[in-house]
C-alpha cells in the first residue's frame, strides 16, 4: 500500500514529493542554513517513479534507465564503439570482396597482424554488430524512460498551479522581495498585474495573491529534443529492415546488363564517356598530363515483371528509367539511387558475330551473335542448328593439363558447339575460341583434329569472324574499353532521420532561447511577499520584477532582489 505525505494545507502528496503540489510548502524539515537557501525547483518538487523507496523489479529497471548518469555512460560507450569502427576501413566500403575469407585476407595483407585481429573481433563490421545496435537500443530506451519519468509529473505540476502559495515557498525562491504596502492590497495587485501583462506575462489573480507566468513552453524543449533523438535512433535502427537500406556496388562493362542484388531491378551500361581536359585548359604544371574532366555512364534501369526467380529462363524486363550518371548526378527511381563511383580502363570482349563456314570453299552458311557472358544455348544459322555443349569463360588448364575455366569472367572464352543439319548424321562437334592466344589456338586446332579422328566431326565446318580487321578496327566484334563502378543506394529511413534531426533542433532552440519565468506574490496584513523563479537567466527575471515594482511605487535594484547573493 502506497502511503501519502499530507501537507498542512490538507493536500495529499505522493511519497517522494519534495514540495507540496498545492501550496508549495517544503515537506521536509531543513536545518537553519538549508532553510535560507533557494528551493530546488527543477521538477517543481514532484514525485517521480524512479524515486520509489521500495521498488519492484520493473521499477528497478525503470530507475536504471531513468538515470542521467547511466545515459551518459551509454553515450560514452557508443562513441568509443563508433571510434573503433574508424580505425580501419569497414567491409561495406570494399567493392570487390565478397566472402569472409577474402575479407580476412585483405585485412591481414593490408594492415598486418593488427588487421587480422581487427577482422577476427568483428570490428570490420562495427556498425552492423549486435553490440553496437544494442547500445543504440539502450540509449533510445533511456531517452524514453528519462523523458516519461520527468515530463509527466512536471506536466501535472505546471497544469495545476495554485495562485496563492505558502510563504515559505515564496521567500525561498531565486528572486525575493518583502515590504509593506500602503495601498489597498487588491488595487496594488491589479496594478502590478497590468505591468506584468505589458511584459507579456500571463497573469492569474486571486484576491491579494497573484501568479504571473511567461514562456512555459520552453520547459518542454528538452523533451521535444528527446523525441527528435528517439525518432532519429529509430530511423537508424530501421535501416536493418530488409529493403530499407542498401549500400553496395555494381560493376558493369559497356553494353552489359546486370541484376542489382536484393532488388527486382537490372541496370545496363549503354556507353561510358570519358573526357579529359585539353592542355590549354590546364595550369602550366599540369600540361601534358591526363586530367579527368568528366566521366559518366549512360545507363538504363529495368524492372523485372515476369520470370524473375528462375535462373534458367530469360527474365521479362520493362525499362523504367534512363539517365547519364555522373558525379553528383545519380539515376533515381522510387528511392533507388545509382551513383557514379569510379571506372577502370580495361578492354573486355562482349560479343562476336561469327559465321559458320565451309572449310573447303570458304562459303558462309550464315552468322549469329555470340555473347561472351551468358551465351544462348541454341542458334539457327541458315539450314543448320548450332547447340552450345560446353563453355569456358576464362579458358585455361589445370595441373593435369585438362581444360578448365580460371574464373567466371569472360577474359578468354572458349566454346564447344554441336552442329546438326543437312548432310550431317547426328551432330558434329567443333571448338571455337573467339580471340585465341598462342596456347589456346594450338589447343583449338588439336582439339578439332582429335574430334575428327574420333569421328565426332568431318572437318567440314569452321567458325570465323569475316573481315575481323578493317582499317585498324575490329569488325564483327563488340568490346568494352571501360568498366564502370556504380554505387547502389537505398535509404528509406533517411527522411525520418531528417525529421528526427529537425524535431531535435526545434527542442534545442526552445530550450536555449526562451526561459520559463514565474512570479508569485501575496499581501498579508499589508505585507508584500514576492518570489520569482526561472530555469535560467535570473538577471532578466530580476530586471522584470524590479521594473514592475518600480512602476507600482517601490524602488529597488535588480541586484537587491537576488536571494542567492549571500549564499556561498
Amino acid at each position: 500500500m502506497i502511503e501519502n505525505s499530507k501537507c498542512e494545507c490538507g493536500h495529499q502528496n505522493p511519497v517522494g514529493t519534495v514540495l507540496c503540489e498545492s501550496c508549495g510548502k517544503p515537506l521536509f524539515e531543513d536545518s537553519q542554513n538549508d532553510a535560507d537557501t533557494p528551493l530546488e525547483m527543477r521538477y517543481d518538487g514532484v514525485a517521480r517513479r524512479s524515486q520509489k523507496e521500495d521498488p519492484a523489479i520493473i521499477d528497478r529497471i525503470w530507475s536504471f534507465f531513468s538515470s542521467v548518469k547511466i545515459a551518459i555512460i551509454l553515450i560514452f560507450l557508443t562513441l568509443v564503439g563508433a571510434s573503433l569502427g574508424t580505425i580501419f576501413v569497414q567491409e561495406s566500403t570494399l567493392i570487390n570482396l565478397k566472402t569472409t575469407e577474402e575479407f580476412a585476407d585483405y585485412y591481414e595483407e593490408t594492415y598486418g597482424t593488427a588487421g587480422l585481429i581487427y577482422h577476427a573481433l568483428g570490428l570490420s563490421r562495427t556498425y552492423e554488430s549486435w553490440w553496437f545496435v544494442g547500445l543504440l537500443v539502450m540509449i533510445g530506451t533511456s531517452l524514453v524512460i528519462c523523458s516519461l519519468d520527468r515530463v509527466l509529473p512536471l506536466y501535472r505540476a505546471l497544469s495545476k498551479q495554485q495562485i496563492r502559495k505558502h510563504l515559505q515557498f515564496i521567500t525561498r525562491q531565486q528572486v525575493v522581495y518583502t515590504g509593506r504596502i500602503e495601498q489597498e492590497p487588491e488595487a496594488w495587485v491589479a496594478a502590478a498585474a497590468q505591468q506584468l501583462k505589458r511584459k507579456r506575462y500571463r497573469v492569474w489573480q486571486e484576491g491579494s495573491a497573484l501568479l504571473a507566468e511567461k514562456n512555459r513552453f520552453s520547459r518542454w524543449g528538452p523533451y521535444i529534443n528527446h523525441i527528435g533523438l528517439i525518432v532519429f535512433l529509430l530511423a537508424v535502427l530501421a535501416r536493418g529492415i530488409p529493403g530499407w537500406h542498401m549500400d553496395q556496388y555494381v560493376s558493369l562493362y559497356e553494353g552489359e546488363r546486370e541484376p542489382i542484388p536484393g532488388t527486382n531491378y537490372y541496370v545496363q551500361s549503354d556507353k561510358f564517356n570519358l573526357q579529359l581536359y585539353k592542355d590549354e585548359e590546364l595550369a602550366d604544371n599540369q600540361k601534358g598530363t591526363n586530367v579527368v574532366k568528366l566521366y559518366e555512364t549512360k545507363a538504363k534501369l529495368f524492372e523485372c515483371i515476369d520470370v524473375c526467380d528462375d535462373p534458367t529462363k530469360e527474365p521479362v524486363l520493362r525499362q523504367v528509367q534512363q539517365h547519364a550518371i555522373h558525379v553528383n548526378s545519380p539515376l533515381q527511381y522510387k528511392g533507388l539511387k545509382l551513383y557514379q563511383n569510379s571506372y577502370r580502363q580495361h578492354i573486355r570482349l562482349i560479343s562476336v558475330h561469327p559465321s559458320l563456314m565451309d572449310t573447303a570453299t570458304g562459303k558462309s552458311f550464315g552468322s549469329f551473335d555470340l555473347m561472351m557472358d551468358n551465351p544462348k544455348l541454341t542458334y539457327d544459322v541458315g539450314p543448320y542448328k548450332i547447340r552450345l555443349s560446353d563453355y569456358y569463360p576464362d579458358f585455361g588448364f589445370d595441373d593435369q593439363k585438362r581444360p578448365m575455366t580460371k574464373s567466371r569472367e569472360p577474359n578468354n572464352p572458349a566454346f564447344i558447339f554441336r552442329v546438326s543439319g543437312p548432310g550431317i548424321t547426328g551432330e558434329e562437334v567443333y571448338s571455337y575460341f573467339p580471340l585465341p592466344n598462342a596456347s589456346s589456338k594450338d589447343f583449338q586446332e588439336s582439339l578439332n583434329a582429335a574430334f575428327k579422328e574420333a569421328g565426332a566431326n568431318t572437318g567440314r565446318f569452321t567458325f570465323k569472324v569475316a573481315n575481323m580487321f578493317q582499317q585498324g578496327k575490329m569488325e564483327g566484334v563488340k568490346y568494352s574499353e571501360f568498366s564502370t563502378f556504380l554505387n547502389v543506394r537505398v535509404d528509406r529511413a533517411m527522411p525520418y532521420i531528417w525529421v528526427g534531426a529537425a524535431i531535435s533542433m526545434i527542442g534545442l532552440i526552445m530550450g536555449f532561447y526562451w526561459q520559463h519565468r514565474r512570479i508569485w506574490l501575496r499581501i498579508d496584513d499589508g505585507m508584500l511577499s514576492l518570489g520569482a523563479h526561472t530555469n535560467k537567466n535570473s538577471y532578466g527575471l530580476r530586471a522584470d520584477v524590479a521594473s514592475t515594482l518600480g512602476k507600482t511605487g517601490i524602488t529597488v535594484t535588480p541586484k537587491e532582489l537576488d536571494n542567492r547573493r549571500n549564499v556561498r
